[in-house]
């Protein structure tokens, strides 16, 4: 019972902090980890010991997938050398230097010990950098950068720790150091890989949502222990089986099946995430009446920890920048402001605190060195981490553009339905119902109702908001109905939930538009998105005509919602949105191939020609 009511009260715990983080504006993670640190030395809180095995095989393989599912691949692949450099290079070196310095401050130590601390605050967290990150709203590219170094750096630090710690009961020599990281590098990519066609030929043959799903939390620990047993590095077999798996989801998996997972894994990385820092900040008590009977001074601990500290911090910095210069003499290098970001969100974890247990009990001044890790993983979250949103502003780093993935979104939506409608054109069917017009018009209304979300006059409501309005009344009069049915008992059970579940997935697809739309306004779309064309090349934007108005629409006595200038002619037609779609219609009577929007702080253009936004 007692245990039961500690879970309940944790996740009371975790759910009130990141409640709280929002209105503070304060990242849950870091306020988590005060709250634990606090609430450690609250009488009756029982003492918490975070065993290792708990950390390494519990909660790293599910929290690493959830991470490498929702990572893109073909990012990742586009940034492998900054993520490469920064998850085994920077990790060995972080090993070798806090190594240097803690068997310098710690008399007798020996170098075994040393380095197994420094491959234990090596890498930065998986969590904790990216939940600032994506907080905050950093771009998309530092965030991947993040990301895949998290993703990958635990498997080079556990070897590296795996091998100070057979150092300390024994002789190690260089061979087996690099036999051990191919193994664990080649082993692990093996079994991920091994994992991904089995589980994708699985997901072909499954239709099933839940098994589907069931599959998934399978998997992760599956693949970890089988890693694990062939001596293979359990974090490389999870995270490639993850990218795999997430990159051809689409292709192996039904929609279903895809909605259901995202779901599910997401609630899951919520509630692990979250609980691992409160687990972090409840080790200080005995972390601290453990250091009370060291042999050391207070001020030498102190020095140690205060020195591990800032040597992880400026090795990353060192480093960070001592590789700028290759990034930039490439073909996309990055910003000097982002690389130093990059640097400075080193926040370290739970991995770190619960690598720092597999240190044999023996080992000298094991409890300064668990110390050392908490500091570390205390004092990266909460310095780095406060510190990281002012340095971005400070630094006037972009956040991602919500004017610009919104055009993003409408030209690949009207990409996919030109597709679409090129198919229908190729299908032979008896048409006597009328369904290639309802087809056609539902891709029209899908597609008219993303252009929309890019206006950015405020009052004016579109088809498309319109037509969220009107519906959402109009599930809300179903719904209830439902419910009254449901309530006189005459229908199955299952058929009423069946019905509600059609209901509310049509209101969060109204839902998703409206937030896409009311992130859109207020911003100026005066920038240059995705691939140009010789068109867009040819004309580039100008200061559309003042007052503009569609002739047309006039004319005819009818509305338009906006209004687009050809680029050749200067033509001013309206939308596709509006009923008279004279903007399009002037396209093809004159075959003049780039509109920009006539819209008061809008430059964004249209090719008609080969479907591309500039």
């Amino acid at each position: 019972m007692e245990l039961a009511l500690l879970l309940v009260s944790m996740a009371a715990v975790v759910l009130a902090a990141t409640a709280v983080s929002d209105r503070l504006h304060v990242p849950a993670p870091l306020l988590l980890v005060v709250v634990g640190a606090v609430a450690s030395y609250v009488p009756g809180v029982p003492t918490i010991h975070l065993e290792s095995e708990v950390v390494l095989l519990g909660l790293l393989p599910p929290l690493l997938y959830a991470a490498a599912i929702q990572t893109s691949l073909v990012d990742f692949n586009a940034n492998r050398g900054s993520i490469l450099r920064l998850s085994v290079v920077l990790v060995v070196i972080t090993s070798l230097v806090v190594g240097a310095v803690v068997e310098w401050l710690v008399p007798g130590i020996g170098w075994a010990a040393a380095i197994a601390i420094g491959a234990v605050v090596a890498p930065p967290d998986a969590v904790a950098a990216t939940a600032v990150a994506r907080r905050i709203g950093l771009p998309r590219r530092v965030v991947t950068i993040l990301e895949g170094e998290s993703l990958l750096n635990d498997a080079t630090a556990l070897v590296a720790l795996g091998t100070a710690t057979a150092a300390l009961s024994g002789s190690v020599t260089m061979g087996a150091v690099g036999l051990d990281f191919l193994l664990a590098a080649g082993g692990g990519t093996a079994i991920g890989v091994l994992f991904f066609v089995v589980v994708a030929w699985l997901r072909k043959r499954l239709t099933d949502p839940l098994l589907d799903t069931a599959l998934s939390f399978l998997t992760p620990f599956a693949a970890f222990v089988a890693a694990e047993e062939i001596h293979a590095s359990g974090v490389i077999a999870v995270v490639v089986a993850g990218l795999l798996l997430g990159h051809k989801a689409p292709i192996i998996q039904t929609a279903q099946s895809r909605i259901t997972e995202r779901i599910t894994w997401r609630t899951v990385a919520f509630v692990l995430e979250n609980t691992v820092f409160l687990l972090i900040g409840l080790q200080l008590d005995w972390i601290l009446a453990d250091v009370a009977e060291s042999t050391l001074t207070g001020a030498r601990i102190a020095l140690v920890c205060a020195a591990t500290f800032a040597t992880v911090i400026a090795v990353r910095m060192a480093w960070v920048f001592g590789t700028l210069l290759f990034r930039r003499l490439g073909s996309d290098p990055l910003p000097a402001s982002w690389t130093f970001l990059i640097g400075w969100a080193g926040m370290r974890g739970v991995v770190t605190l619960a690598a720092a247990f597999v240190i044999p009990e023996d080992a000298p001044h094991r409890e300064v060195l668990l110390l050392v890790a908490f500091t570390v993983v205390a004092g990266t979250l909460l310095v780095q981490g406060l510190t990281l949103p002012p340095l971005t502003r400070l630094l006037r780093v972009p956040a991602p553009d919500p004017a610009e993935d919104a055009l993003s979104r409408a030209g690949l939506l009207q990409q996919a339905a030109d597709a679409g409608l090129a198919k229908l054109e190729e299908l032979d069917f008896d048409d006597h119902h009328g369904v290639d017009a309802q087809v056609r018009a539902r891709i029209d209304q899908r597609t008219f109702a993303a252009w929309e979300q890019l206006s950015t006059a405020e009052g004016e409501e579109t088809p498309s908001e319109l037509y969220t309005r009107v519906r959402r009344e109009m599930i809300a009069a179903e719904r209830a109905k439902v419910l009254l049915v449901r309530s006189k008992g005459r229908l199955a059970s299952e058929v009423v939930s069946e019905v509600l579940g059609m209901l509310d997935i049509e209101e969060s697809m109204l839902d998703a538009g409206t937030e896409a739309r009311a992130s859109v306004r207020n911003t100026s779309m005066a920038f240059t998105a995705g691939r140009v064309c010789d068109d867009l090349a040819e004309q580039p934007a100008i200061e559309t005509v003042a007052d503009p108005a569609c002739a047309s629409c006039l004319a005819d006595g009818t509305r338009w919602v906006s209004l687009r200038q050809c680029l050749t002619c200067g033509h001013v037609g309206c939308c596709d949105s509006s009923v008279g779609r004279h903007a399009t219609a002037h396209f093809h009577d004159t075959l003049h191939p780039v509109m920009q929007s006539a819209e008061p702080d809008e430059q964004w253009r249209w090719c008609y020609v080969h479907n591309l936004t500039g």
